[in-house]
């Protein structure tokens, strides 16, 4: 079926009034027919409607008809005969489809130029050899053929060629241009590439060859995107962009504070890190300039290590982010240059001791000795990386435990109240 030669534009007729003899609609259960031009009882309602050209009494008529191997479809074709003009539209009797389609037609003889094509309001047309397309709602919706569509464009290009030439408008000519090569589009000199894009999914390509598969043409099918919903009405506009919160992350701030030691001027780094199987913590370190003095607001970790009978308490070595051999090797220098160990005062079998911690730590550091590292944290905030993670590490045992009152007592939580709290405040004046 060519129907190329109906598909010129012009606005819609206005319905008035239905003719006194209007055609019978088909039967109801076969409301949509197959277009069939072998089906005498396919014919189309006539309704009189108003021009909107000379504003005399034209003919809307309509037909509802199922293209084989699509959908339903309305055609309504509009005609005066006072002043000669007609139009011709076509909707898509069902609704949006759930996904949109994209038909990639590769024309290679005049056959293909007979193909039918449904083509909605919303479907884009593109021929990428001439960088050409012609956007979504820019034409109505149209029952016709390749051949058509190309003839639609030249027509809607070439409507305004007059004035332009009359103004010695300078895109004149190179429309001209435009339109030889379109119009050799049409006689199939070369191949080129057809492309209907319709997000509603009811535009539609004649296979020629259905059921088989039709190698000319690619059918692509897929999911809307926000803006195209908006486009077809199928939500609400996106609300207004809510300015982007400042990601702490990725910043080191700084602020000013007094050193705990010398009470010096100093200054505090605060970052937010996210530590990988383990959670958001956040590092805060004082650097004294004055007396060099270091501080970090975590210190509730206890450090013991068995194979030297050491054991460091809270609050000792100061929190920390670090490596395992980092925080050795802070041990050892705690210990080993520590002010009461080192001078003629000190104890000659202490000396010896130490100076024998001090190359036991070497080897465990540099891996030459086996020891047990333990850190017991009962604020929970204490963190040894898993190097398998996120599978277990067999050489590492993680235990979690209630802690006791004077855990409690030395973490001032046992003072804390968090409920009924208000009761006990005495009314102020």
């Amino acid at each position: 079926m060519a129907a190329s030669g109906a598909v010129e534009p012009g606005p819609p007729g206005a319905a008035v009034a239905p003719s006194p003899a209007p055609a019978p609609p088909p039967a109801p259960d076969h409301l949509f027919r197959p277009i069939s031009a072998e089906d005498e009882e396919q014919q189309p309602t006539e309704i009189e409607s108003l021009c909107m050209n000379c504003y005399c009494n034209g003919m809307t008529r309509l037909l509802l008809t199922k293209i084989p191997f699509f959908r339903e479809i309305i055609v309504s074709s509009f005609s005066c005969e006072h002043c000669g003009w007609n139009n011709t539209e076509i909707q898509s009797a069902g609704r949006i489809q759930d996904q949109g389609v994209r038909y990639t037609l590769s024309v290679r003889a005049l056959e293909d130029m007979n193909r039918e094509v449904v083509k909605t309001d919303s479907a884009a047309t593109r021929i990428p050899e001439l960088d050409f397309e012609i956007p979504a709602f820019s034409q109505k919706g149209a029952l016709t053929t390749v051949e058509g569509l190309i003839t639609r464009a030249i027509s809607g290009l070439e409507q305004d060629q007059p004035a332009r030439r009359a103004n010695k408008d300078a895109t004149a000519e190179r429309i001209d241009e435009f339109i030889v090569k379109l119009k050799e589009l049409k006689q199939v000199a070369s191949p080129f590439t057809l492309i209907i894009d319709d997000p509603s999914g009811n535009s539609f390509v004649e296979n020629p060859h259905a059921p088989q598969k039709d190698d000319a043409l690619v059918i692509t099918h897929y999911n809307r995107t926000r803006q195209q919903e908006e486009m077809l009405g199928l939500q609400e506009e996106a609300p207004a962009e809510k300015p982007e919160e400042e990601d702490l992350r990725n910043e080191v701030l700084q602020f000013s504070t007094n050193c705990p030691e010398c009470n010096a001027p100093a200054q505090t780094n605060m970052k937010l890190v996210q530590i990988p199987h383990f959670k958001e913590v956040i590092i805060m370190a004082t650097n004294c300039e004055n007396c060099g003095h270091r501080t970090n607001e975590s210190e509730t970790c206890s450090v013991e290590i068995p194979e030297l009978e050491f054991e460091l308490g809270m609050a000792v070595l100061g929190g920390k982010f670090t490596t395992l051999e980092g925080l050795l090797k802070d041990i050892r220098e705690l210990v080993t240059k520590n002010p009461f160990t080192l001078g003629d005062s000190s104890n000659p079998g202490q000396t010896e001791r130490l100076q024998e911690f001090s190359q036991k730590m070497d080897q465990i550091i540099e891996g030459n000795m086996k020891a047990h590292f333990i850190m017991d944290d009962p604020a929970g905030n204490s963190y040894l990386q898993n190097v398998y993670a996120p599978e277990d590490d067999p050489e590492m045992k993680v235990e979690r435990y209630k802690r006791t009152f004077d855990q409690n007592e030395e973490l001032g939580l046992n003072d804390m109240k968090t409920e009924g709290y208000e009761a006990g405040l005495a009314p102020q004046r």
